[in-house]
């Protein structure tokens, strides 16, 4: 099993492909016996490190509150345990908010940076998901749902286009609530995520950087990623047919990225 000693924790880690390296930082939840990563499109261009975060999958659990400061010491300090100097980062939905933290707390260690359905916080925030926690699985699922992608219709042959076989997953996903051990996790990611605000830091980050949001998602609306992309001043967007699960919809979304952090430096 391999796990990383950094911080006090316990981080399980996995690494697949092979070229230049790679951090992956999942979104909420996170939990990489659930996500495959073996079977990630940048592993057959990159050399990916992906974990499960703190409070969650296979990674230690510490019964505290984290902060986003937290998620990037441990993202900074699983680079340096696999003896990576510098790596590109992409980050997705939380490991977006995670990545920025990252990359202005340690710019040393990032090369290029991806940030997916993301938020700055601050005038800019995600849709503010503990206003949903104590709503009964009835009543958050058609708000998660719509959440996820606004054109949701379950009346429809495709109740959300472009998802596909992934669907039924995010039924079931949206369904449930968490196990008691991963809703801790979770809610610990909540709180943090209340904390996040970086809006007045993003002209710092002088990396090359592509903000890429799903046109209909209302979970990390296009509107945050705008406000991303201008503030930085080395940074392009791309807006992608889908929404917070654009990754899964739309076929152009991985070719993009991987063009991009590929490209001439």
């Amino acid at each position: 099993m391999p796990v990383a000693e950094v911080n006090g924790l316990r981080v399980y880690h996995e690494l697949h492909g092979a070229g230049p390296p790679l951090l992956n930082i999942s979104g909420s939840g996170g939990d990489l016996r659930h996500s495959f990563p073996d079977r990630s499109p940048l592993n057959r261009h990159f050399r990916v490190l992906s974990y499960d975060q703190r409070g969650l999958g296979q990674t230690s659990k510490p019964e505290e509150d984290y902060t986003m400061a937290d998620y990037a010491e441990d993202a900074a300090a699983l680079i340096r345990s696999v003896g990576w100097d510098r790596c590109h980062v992409v980050g997705t939905s939380f490991g977006g908010m995670v990545a920025l933290h990252l990359v202005l707390d340690h710019p040393d260690l990032v090369e290029r940076l991806v940030l997916c359905c993301t938020s700055p916080g601050g005038d800019a925030p995600s849709y503010p998901l503990h206003e949903l926690r104590d709503l009964s699985p009835e009543v958050a699922f058609p708000i998660r749902m719509r959440l996820l992608d606004r054109r949701w219709d379950p009346a429809a042959d495709a109740p959300i286009p472009g998802l596909g076989p992934f669907y039924e997953a995010v039924v079931a996903n949206a369904m449930h609530r968490p196990t008691a051990e991963v809703g801790a996790g979770l809610e610990r990611q909540l709180r943090a995520r209340a904390g996040h605000d970086v809006v007045e830091r993003l002209g710092e980050i002088e990396h090359d950087t592509l903000v890429c949001a799903g046109r209909f998602d209302d979970l990390a609306p296009v509107a945050n990623s705008e406000r991303i992309a201008r503030a930085l001043p080395h940074a392009e967007l791309q807006v992608f047919e889908g929404g917070h699960l654009f990754l899964l919809q739309d076929r152009q979304a991985y070719p993009t990225i991987i063009d991009f952090l590929d490209g001439p430096r």
